[in-house]
C-alpha cells in the first residue's frame, strides 16, 4: 500500500515544467516569485429567475455537477425596479475551487471540455483585467461531459475566472499558456 497522497497532474506538471519555464523566461532570482493558479471562480447568472425560482435550484445544481463542489446561489445588492429585482433575490449561483480540486477541473476544461467547444479555434487572449486574472465565457454548459443534455430544459452560459499571482498580463498569460490553456493567438507580448 502506498503513502503518497494523490496530487493532480496539473499540479504536478506545475512543478516539474511550468516553474522552471517560467523562471527562465521572466528571470526571476527565486522560485518563489513565480506567478501561481491560486484559485479558479465560476460564476453564473439566471436569466428569469425573478418569476421562476427553480430556475436558480438548477444552477446550483449543474454548477456543482460541473465543479464537484458544492456551488451557492447569489443574491441581488440592491432594488432595481426595471427588472423587477428586490434586494436578496436570487439571481444566479457560484462556486471558488481551490488546491486539488481545482487543478482537477482545470484539466477536465483543458483537455475534455473546450475541445468540445463547435468550429473552437482557441481562446481570446484579450480577457487579462491587467492584474493577472483572466476570465473566459462559456457559452453553453453542454460542453461539460458531466451534465446530461437529456436533463437540460434550458441552455446557458457561465464565467470561469482564473485567478493568479501574476504582476502582469504578460506573466499571466504564459502561466495559464503553459498550464494548458489552448490561446487562439500564440504571440510572444501582450500589451
Amino acid at each position: 500500500m502506498s503513502t503518497e497522497l494523490y496530487k493532480p497532474r496539473l499540479a504536478s506538471k506545475y512543478q516539474s515544467d511550468v516553474i522552471p519555464s517560467l523562471v527562465k523566461k521572466f528571470d526571476y532570482k527565486s522560485i518563489m516569485q513565480t506567478p501561481r493558479l491560486v484559485k479558479i471562480c465560476l460564476n453564473r447568472g439566471v436569466n428569469g429567475s425573478v418569476t421562476d425560482k427553480k430556475l436558480i435550484d438548477i444552477a446550483v445544481e449543474e454548477l456543482t455537477t460541473i465543479s464537484g463542489q458544492k456551488a451557492v446561489a447569489t443574491y441581488s445588492k440592491k432594488d432595481i425596479s426595471n427588472f423587477k429585482l428586490r434586494k436578496g433575490m436570487p439571481i444566479g449561483s457560484r462556486v471558488t475551487l481551490r488546491g486539488q480540486k481545482m487543478y482537477e477541473f482545470l484539466d477536465r476544461l483543458v483537455s475534455v471540455a473546450l475541445p468540445r467547444v463547435r468550429d473552437f479555434k482557441g481562446i481570446s487572449d484579450k480577457a487579462f483585467d491587467g492584474r493577472g486574472n483572466y476570465t473566459l465565457g462559456i457559452s453553453e454548459q453542454i460542453i461539460f461531459p458531466e451534465i446530461d443534455i437529456d436533463k437540460v430544459n434550458k441552455i446557458t452560459g457561465l464565467d470561469i475566472t482564473f485567478v493568479t499571482t501574476a504582476q502582469s498580463n504578460e506573466e499571466a498569460y504564459f502561466l495559464l499558456k503553459e498550464l494548458g490553456l489552448p490561446f487562439k493567438n500564440a504571440k510572444k507580448d501582450i500589451v
